[in-house]
C-alpha cells in the first residue's frame, strides 16, 4: 500500500511540476512560496490587525502566533525528522526546480501546515475572509510542488495538521473569550 501511495505521489508530482508548469506558475509560485514575502505579508497582516481591529482581533494575533508557533515546531522539530522522507529535487532527475532544494526533509509541509494553521484559525473566528484565507493558504502548499521541493501528499499531510492546529487554537481561543475576555468585559462595566 504504502509503494502504491509513494509512486501515486511521484506521478502527481510530475503531473504538477512539470507538466503543469508555465511561464505564468514560473513566475508566480516562487514569490508565493518565498519565505521572507510571506513572512512580511504575515507581518504586515498582524499590524494593520492590531492597528485597526477591536480587542478580540487583538488577541487574536495572539493566538495566532500560538498557531504559527506550534504548527512550525511540530512539523520542523519533529515530525519531518521522525518521517526523514527525502525531497523530490534531492531524488528525483526530472524535477523542475524553480528555488533552492533545501537540505531538510520533505514530509510534511511546514509551509502547507503553516498557511492552513491561519487561515483555519481565522476562518473558524472571523468567517467573511474565509474563503479568501482558504485560496491563500491552498496557493501557498501548491506551490511547493510547483518549485519542486515537495510531493503533493507532503502538502496533504501538512494541511491537515496545519487544519487540525487552526481548529485547535481556535478553540483554545473560543475558551479563553468566554472565560476570560467576557469575565474582563464585564468588570470594566461594573
Amino acid at each position: 500500500m504504502i509503494d502504491w501511495l509513494n509512486e501515486l505521489d511521484k506521478v502527481l508530482f510530475i503531473l504538477i511540476n512539470v507538466e503543469l508548469s508555465n511561464s505564468i506558475t514560473d513566475f508566480i509560485m516562487p514569490i508565493i512560496t518565498n519565505d521572507m514575502v510571506l513572512r512580511t505579508a504575515y507581518g504586515l497582516a498582524m499590524l494593520v490587525v492590531l492597528w485597526k481591529g477591536n480587542a478580540r482581533l487583538r488577541w487574536m494575533v495572539l493566538f495566532s502566533a500560538i498557531a504559527i508557533a506550534f504548527s512550525d515546531q511540530l512539523v520542523n522539530g519533529l515530525l519531518k525528522e521522525m518521517i526523514a522522507r527525502p525531497r523530490p529535487c534531492q531524488t528525483m532527475s526530472a524535477v523542475h526546480l524553480l528555488v533552492g532544494c533545501g537540505a531538510a526533509y520533505s514530509m510534511p509541509s511546514s509551509h502547507a501546515a503553516n498557511a492552513f494553521a491561519q487561515a483555519v484559525f481565522f476562518g473558524t473566528l472571523v468567517r467573511k475572509p474565509r474563503k479568501y484565507l482558504a485560496f491563500i493558504a491552498f496557493l501557498i502548499a501548491i506551490s511547493r510542488v510547483f518549485v519542486g521541493v515537495h510531493y503533493p501528499g507532503d502538502v496533504l499531510v501538512g494541511s491537515i495538521i496545519g487544519i487540525t492546529i487552526g481548529l485547535f487554537v481556535a478553540l483554545l481561543f473560543a475558551v479563553f473569550e468566554r472565560k476570560v475576555l467576557a469575565r474582563a468585559l464585564q468588570n470594566r462595566s461594573h
